[in-house]
């Protein structure tokens, strides 16, 4: 027979929903219970990865569990989302991606990257860094400065640029240049950092935009000339190098952020564990030395910090593809 008992079904609802809510707290509880990925989207050697591997090595400790990286590149950084998007909320799977995931939907086709919804599909943990981003030019090009880089441009029409992919903010700061300098140059992607700063080195490109975690060492040592900062402000790394603005080129103004982030579903607990790990390893004396010795600003904070910079990000580019007709190349 059905028990039809009013009183009985109001008790077992009770205890299943206090069974509901105490799921998050245990699973916090236990939190880690296994190694955690940091996933990637670009290859090694640009700046994402370098911030990865030094946080991932501090936060082992501190978490219990060994931290590894897995370079996932592609499609703008929305491979790598993707995958992350799709795996168990449980907070042993996160990404670590610069803000060119936010922008790189407004270039690419629609489902690119699986057809991942970066704004649904993740949720902010931390934005562990920031970093500036910087015109550069291979030292066979002869120039030292902006002025004579647009002047080499307009002798060479189509003159190409390189930058880390389709949608990076590379990609938008050199479109944004070709339309507030008026000269015509043509957009090399590649995927990621180290593979753009290697084709500027080699003379494939002679004129790149890329974020100073992977430019400093080459700038240092030679075999990369900076041209300008695409920034407000100068950059206390390269003080000598003035901005664009500076150099009489106005609204060439762009930056690059980090974000750490993982699945929708993930326990607000076990978020809130994974921000604290990551506040504590950034205010180690080493780790600040080693992101700021590439060229990041360390940042940290609570997660609405990344909410706010996603939803500004999301805002200004998505503008800004419309206005200047920026797409995949």
């Amino acid at each position: 027979m059905t028990n039809t008992n009013p009183k009985r079904h109001f008790t077992l609802g009770l205890i299943g929903l206090a069974l509901a809510s105490a799921l998050p707290f245990a699973a916090a509880q236990t939190f880690p219970s296994k190694p955690i990925t940091i996933v990637v989207p670009f290859p090694p050697g640009g700046g994402p990865d370098l911030a990865a591997r030094v946080l991932a090595e501090k936060m082992a400790p501190k978490l219990g569990q060994p931290v590894v990286v897995d370079n996932r590149p592609g499609a703008g950084a929305l491979l790598g989302a993707g995958a992350v998007a799709r795996s168990a909320a449980d907070g042993h799977t996160l990404l670590l991606t610069p803000n060119t995931m936010v922008i790189s939907p407004h270039v690419l086709p629609a489902g690119a990257g699986g057809g991942v919804d970066v704004h649904k599909d993740l949720v902010p943990v931390i934005s562990p860094a920031t970093t500036p981003m910087v015109l550069v030019a291979n030292p066979s090009l002869g120039v030292t400065n902006l002025k004579a880089a647009l002047d080499a441009a307009r002798k060479s029409p189509g003159l190409p640029y390189g930058s880390p992919g389709n949608g990076s903010p590379m990609h938008f700061a050199g479109e944004m240049l070709k339309s507030a300098a008026k000269v015509d140059l043509m957009h090399v992607p590649y995927r990621g950092v180290g593979p753009s700063i290697t084709a500027a080195l080699s003379g494939e490109v002679k004129l790149l935009f890329t974020g100073l975690g992977g430019a400093v060492p080459h700038i240092k040592g030679g075999k990369l000339v900076p041209l300008a900062l695409t920034e407000k402000k100068r950059s206390p790394l390269l003080p000598d190098v003035p901005t664009a603005t500076e150099q009489g080129v106005s609204g060439v103004e762009v930056n690059a952020w980090y974000g750490v982030f993982v699945p929708t579903g993930t326990p607000a607990p076990v978020i809130a564990r994974l921000n604290q790990a990551f506040n504590e390893a950034l205010q180690l004396p080493d780790v600040r030395e080693k992101l700021a010795g590439a060229g990041l600003d360390v940042l940290g904070g609570t997660p609405q910090v990344l909410a706010d910079f996603m939803k500004a990000d999301n805002e200004r580019y998505g503008k800004l593809a419309k206005e200047l007709n920026i797409k995949a190349d």
